[in-house]
C-alpha cells in the first residue's frame, strides 16, 4: 500500500503542470515567484499531489473552481517543500471547507471550571484535529497577496493540522526528553516564555500577540514568520528560526527577497 502510494506520488511529483493551472499559480500565490526554479518545479508537483488526493469542499453556497483547488493547495504545500519522503503528504487531512467568507462557529467555553457556555463566533479559519481544516476564501486570497507581512491563514492553519500530525506542541508541553525532541522542546518552550514575558511587559514583538493564546497557536504563527518573514525572524530569534528550519527542511531566509 504504501509503496504504491509512493509510487503514485513520485509520477504526480514528476508529472507536466497543467497549463491552465500555472497562472494562477502565478497570480494567486505570488510566493510561487519568490522561490528557486528548483523548488517551483517541486511546488507545482506538490500541488498536483495534494488536489489528486484531498477533497475539496464548498460550504455556504460557494462553487468550487480550479483557481480555489490551486490557490489552496499550492500554498499547503508550500509547507512540505523541505520533505523527501512521499510516504507522508498530510496523511491524516480528510477534507478541506471553503467558505466563500468568514463564518460563524459554534463554540464552548468552560466557566470555572464546571459550567460549559455555548455561544457563536465568526471565524476566518480552523484546523480539527479530525482530519478538517475549514477556510474563508476572501481571507486565503488576503493572505496569499502580501508574502512579507507575516500572515497567510493557509499557512497557520495547515501548521496546525501539521502539529496535530506530528505533535509539535505537545512535545513542547510535555517537555520531551527523548532526543530527537529535546532541543525542539527546550528552545521553543523557552521562547514561547520569553514572548508571554514581553508582552505582560507591554514591549513590541515581532511575533503576533496571538500567539499567545496557547503553544499551538504560539507555533502557527511564527510558521507564518518563519515563511513570510524569514530574515526578520532570523535576526530577532536566532535559535527559533533554526529549530523551524530543522522541522520544516527548509532555510527561507537563504532565498528571501525584500
Amino acid at each position: 500500500m504504501f509503496g504504491f502510494k509512493k509510487w503514485r506520488r513520485k509520477r504526480l511529483l514528476n508529472k507536466p503542470f497543467p497549463e491552465d493551472w500555472l497562472p494562477i499559480l502565478k497570480t494567486n500565490v505570488p510566493y510561487y515567484k519568490h522561490l528557486p526554479g528548483d523548488l517551483q518545479k517541486k511546488l507545482q508537483g506538490l500541488t498536483q499531489i495534494f488536489i489528486a488526493e484531498k477533497q475539496f469542499e464548498g460550504c455556504a453556497g460557494l462553487e468550487l473552481t480550479n483557481e480555489i483547488r490551486v490557490s489552496i493547495a499550492a500554498q499547503a504545500s508550500i509547507l512540505l517543500l523541505g520533505i523527501d519522503d512521499l510516504s507522508y503528504f498530510y496523511e491524516d487531512l480528510r477534507s478541506v471547507l471553503v467558505y466563500p467568507q468568514k463564518y460563524v462557529a459554534k463554540v464552548k467555553q468552560r466557566n470555572n471550571g464546571f459550567f460549559v457556555e455555548e455561544g457563536f463566533e465568526q471565524r476566518h479559519g480552523e484546523a480539527w484535529s479530525h482530519g478538517y481544516v475549514i477556510l474563508a476564501w476572501d481571507e486565503v486570497q488576503k493572505g496569499a497577496s502580501d508574502i512579507h507581512d507575516g500572515e497567510n491563514l493557509v499557512f497557520h492553519e495547515f501548521a496546525h493540522q501539521l502539529d496535530y500530525e506530528y505533535g509539535a506542541t505537545e512535545q513542547i508541553e510535555h517537555r520531551a526528553t527523548d532526543s530527537h525532541f529535546l532541543s525542539w522542546a527546550r528552545i521553543v518552550g523557552d521562547e514561547y516564555q520569553k514572548f508571554l514575558t514581553s508582552i505582560q511587559q507591554n514591549q513590541q514583538t515581532l511575533i503576533d500577540h496571538y500567539g499567545a493564546t496557547n503553544l499551538a497557536e504560539f507555533f502557527a504563527v511564527i510558521t507564518e514568520l518563519f515563511f513570510e518573514r524569514p530574515i526578520d525572524l532570523k535576526k530577532k530569534h536566532p535559535q527559533l528560526y533554526q529549530q523551524l528550519s530543522k522541522f520544516y527542511q527548509q532555510d527561507p531566509a537563504s532565498y528571501s527577497k525584500p
